[in-house]
């Protein structure tokens, strides 16, 4: 039997540069950063004091979440929620209408509620393990975000969390794409969502050194495959996008954006933080999401690219691409929105798809900010500064975790 076709029809995020899919979209194609100096807790004593901060959000909508029961909910939950709702709400679903049994959710995060963690943690060490909330659990676990978004709707769909680090909402969007060809849904929300930028989690990467200490010039820190670049930065936000079979979509007459062809998983086998530094695994990820999608490599037009800033994975990614695509590696447009918004952990490959989907329906190739200075060990074309207007016929996204987590989505133009 064939396998059902399954299209993107909504959209949300949450993140560093704006709130919502319009304006995250108009600010990044304008060149603004969402980098900027930590404000929410005192980080001089950081190496890193700047990052990808939410700014201005007050919660999910209080017309589907009121505030006594989101103070029931990590910040990495109430990402999640708001996305969801902009997703949904896009997508023009009437969820009172539809077969809560045929929608279900896969969203996932690398970290979870380490804001509550940090709390109770406090509170524990000054107060008592009597004074600990009841809601510690059920804020801090990993699928609260999931659990959450399916209680909103009464979705009683297959429900689940992938938790692959920075893996971790391209799992959770393969995952999606495997329940529905198995027809056990006709509408899935999918994607990651992160709020790991508190002081523990900050701290931690630090500990790591994995992170830009540019700390006097946010918004030109990020900057992947520029020889300058000195690590990345951490953000939150939250992206998510609502798949349904073709038929489910057609039926109702649906806007579609592009159409999810496939995904490909891989382990590295080799460090717990550091990619393969010849990207082998990467390249087999690529390669057996092409498989999975039946696209031949030459119909690759674009590469939303894990581009994160970092010496070592900034090359491993190189060397995979050319390792899949060979001498058409040259020819492939490549960017990466972490330039502009930082790393999301385990909520980037939700936002990506988000970005790589709007750039299919709008043929618009956004542009990698701040490479300045390419390094020579990355030698491709990154779509430096300006963004292009040009045809996607099959774009991929990449995610990369530590563990050595790859997944690769394949995305391409909807053709009816």
């Amino acid at each position: 039997m064939a396998k059902p076709r399954v299209v993107i029809t909504g959209l949300g995020t949450v993140n560093a540069l704006a709130l919502n899919v319009p304006e995250f979209w108009s600010a990044m194609l304008a060149g603004k950063s969402g980098i900027a100096r930590i404000a929410k807790f005192d980080a001089s004593r950081y190496a890193c004091q700047i990052g990808g901060e939410i700014k201005g959000f007050d919660g999910p909508p209080e017309s589907h979440v009121d505030r006594r029961e989101a103070k029931r909910m990590d910040p990495f939950t109430q990402y999640a929620l708001a996305a969801a709702v902009e997703a949904v709400a896009d997508s023009g679903l009437e969820m009172a209408k539809i077969d809560v049994e045929r929608c279900g959710v896969s969203v996932g995060s690398g970290i979870g509620g380490l804001h509550e963690l940090e709390v109770q943690h406090l509170r524990l060490l000054e107060k008592g393990p009597e004074k600990v909330s009841a809601f510690t659990i059920p804020k801090l676990m990993v699928n609260a975000a999931a659990g959450n978004i399916s209680i909103l709707w009464g979705l009683r769909g297959p429900n689940s969390a992938a938790v692959t680090a920075c893996a971790s909402a391209g799992h959770s969007i393969t995952e999606a794409l495997h329940v529905m060809r198995r027809g056990e849904a006709d509408i899935m929300i999918a994607g990651g969502t992160e709020a790991a930028l508190t002081r523990i989690g900050l701290a931690s990467f630090c500990a790591l050194r994995g992170l830009s200490t540019r700390n006097d010039d946010p918004e030109h820190a990020s900057r992947p495959w520029d020889k300058d670049r000195d690590g990345f930065l951490m953000a939150d936000g939250a992206g998510v996008i609502i798949l349904e079979t073709l038929e489910h979509a057609a039926k109702r007459g649906a806007r579609i954006y592009a159409e999810l062809l496939g995904s490909g998983s891989s382990g590295d086998g080799y460090h717990i933080t550091a990619p393969e530094p010849e990207g082998k695994g990467a390249a087999l990820a690529v390669k057996r999401g092409l498989l999975d999608a039946g696209v031949a490599q030459e119909r690759v037009t674009y590469v939303n690219a894990h581009g994160t800033s970092t010496t070592l994975g900034d090359i491993a990614e190189t060397k995979a691409l050319k390792n899949v695509f060979g001498e058409g590696a040259k020819k492939l447009m490549i960017s990466s929105t972490k330039s502009f918004i930082g790393h999301s952990l385990g909520a980037s490959g939700g936002i990506e798809a988000v970005v790589t989907a709007k750039a299919i329906d709008t043929g618009t190739i956004p542009q990698t900010a701040n490479l300045f200075s390419p390094d020579p060990e990355c030698d491709l074309d990154y779509v430096p500064l300006t963004p292009r207007q040009h045809p996607i016929d099959v774009a991929i996204s990449n995610s990369f975790g530590f563990g050595g987590h790859n997944v690769s989505l394949v995305f391409g133009r909807f053709n009816g």
